[in-house]
């Protein structure tokens, strides 16, 4: 995963709470991906932090932060409050919109377990900011009744061996009424750790972004 960490990007406190956060903008790039993370995890996630540098070679900008405050964490039951967590989105797109070098980039969600289902939610609350959703490994079920009204391109992405998550992500793509679509990851398990399996997550998500969050699939 070297690739993460040799494109650190740079350290930014995103208002009004001052969560932290890693904001990377290669040269040129063409749009801007906000990562959630999942249960237990942070901006310093491994596999997230590998998904966003390669999205990065790939001229696309992310941002990777904490969704809670350090006391905020200390409670167990915040890591699986979906309106909290996508609040958290919410605000972080809105500070973006404040950054003059990430206001105008089509922006798009990665979210990964449970911030799949904040990515949703927060998708409902800004539609006509978010121009696509990617879930990895992720419980897009969690957001309830904001499925059947998410507007924005939603691609879920699991792996072939996750029992149960799948049954669960095909349910849930049911639900959803704009363009979707559902790719299985052979012999993968939740976490992708298995030879080559993050990296095919990696190509069917930048694929998914340039399609909908390119300037011309934009408008």
């Amino acid at each position: 995963m070297e690739r993460a960490n040799s494109r650190r990007g740079r350290d930014v406190r995103i208002t009004p709470l001052g969560l932290a956060g890693i904001l990377q903008i290669p040269k040129n790039a063409h749009a801007l991906v906000v990562f959630a993370h999942g249960s237990g995890s942070s901006r310093l996630s491994p596999r997230n932090a590998f998904v966003a540098g390669a999205l990065n070679e790939h001229g696309i900008a992310t941002l990777l932060f904490d969704l809670l405050t350090p006391a905020e964490e200390a409670d167990r039951a915040n890591v699986f409050d979906i309106p909290l967590l996508a609040d958290r989105l919410v605000a972080a797109v809105r500070w973006l919109d404040g950054e003059r070098s990430a206001a105008k980039l089509p922006l798009g969600l990665f979210g990964a377990s449970t911030g799949a289902a904040a990515a949703l939610v927060a998708a409902t609350k800004l539609p006509r900011r978010i121009g696509a959703v990617v879930s990895r490994g992720g419980r897009p079920d969690l957001a309830g009744d904001a499925l059947d009204k998410v507007e924005a391109p939603t691609l879920l992405i699991v792996g072939g061996a996750d029992v149960g998550v799948i049954e669960l992500n095909e349910e849930a793509l049911a639900r959803l009424h704009g363009e979707k679509a559902l790719e299985i990851v052979p012999a993968a398990t939740h976490l992708f750790p298995e030879p080559g399996a993050l990296e095919t997550v990696i190509e069917h998500a930048a694929a998914w972004f340039d399609a909908h969050l390119a300037p011309a699939a934009r408008g």
